[in-house]
């Protein structure tokens, strides 16, 4: 603010003397302002455009079999309540999911909505994906039918089909590391982490790190905060990023116990 202020001064003064000082920097401080409002609104609806789409796809994603079921209305109530939506929130989420289950919704429309609001930033879309697959998955498991519209919607995004493979695989992760379960292998845990990664276990060491840390400062919640994720769904991002570097421990494991 004090540098704008201080450069219109500046520029001011060089055609108008002390006036012109006075004035130049009343107009710096002005145009900071304007450019200040623009990018908080431009945040403002990034963010309540990427709520109100998350949740409307989530409607059309839950209605996929026909039916939405008593168990796929408690996930999205349940969702309302990890974002920590407030009243406004919650009653615009829940109609924007009612929209989504509605016959005449357009999927492929909705999506192309959220690609402008969002400007297509990749960050922001791979969250987008991620909900949809937290969604429909919360037993731990992504059914043919459910992956089938997620790759849809992931292609709707301008996403590969790779997204999918890797979401499921980190939900399988981290409901793995929640419940204990023994029964996957850690060659099925290896592999799985590989996909996290979108990585293949013929890479060498140095090129998995750089992915790694690729992937890590792509999905720092602060920088999707600064993108326009809304701070509600920060902890998600941090699991995001907790996931990543749990793949990326297996693997290195997995090398080093190999020779």
């Amino acid at each position: 603010m004090l540098f704008a202020i201080i450069l219109g001064g500046l520029i001011g003064s060089a055609f108008g003397g002390f006036a012109g000082f006075i004035i130049g920097g009343a107009i710096g401080a002005f145009l900071l302002n304007r450019i200040k409002s623009r990018l908080i609104g431009k945040l403002q609806n990034i963010q309540s455009g990427f709520v109100e789409s998350v949740f409307a796809v989530m409607g059309a994603v839950c209605k996929a079999d026909g039916v939405v079921s008593q168990n796929e209305i408690a996930v999205a109530e349940a969702m309302f309540t990890r974002f920590r939506l407030n009243e406004s929130q919650k009653t615009n989420a829940r109609a924007a999911f009612n929209r989504g289950k509605a016959p005449e919704f357009d999927l492929d429309a909705e999506l192309q909505r959220f690609m402008r609001v969002s400007g297509g930033q990749p960050a922001l879309l791979q969250m987008f994906l991620q909900v949809q697959v937290s969604a429909v998955a919360a037993d731990g498991v992504v059914h043919p039918a459910e992956h089938d519209m997620l790759v849809k919607i992931a292609r709707g995004l301008g996403l590969p089909e790779s997204q999918v493979d890797q979401l499921e695989a980190m939900l399988r992760g981290a409901h793995y590391s929640q419940t204990g379960g023994g029964q996957r292998s850690s060659g099925q845990q290896t592999d799985d982490a590989y996909k996290v990664l979108g990585v293949s276990p013929q890479d060498s060491d140095d090129d998995i790190k750089k992915v790694y840390r690729k992937l890590m400062s792509e999905n720092h919640p602060d920088k999707l905060a600064g993108r326009g994720l809304p701070e509600s769904m920060r902890e998600m991002a941090e699991e995001r990023t907790g996931e990543i570097t749990h793949a990326y421990d297996v693997i290195k494991d997995a090398r080093s116990a190999n020779g």
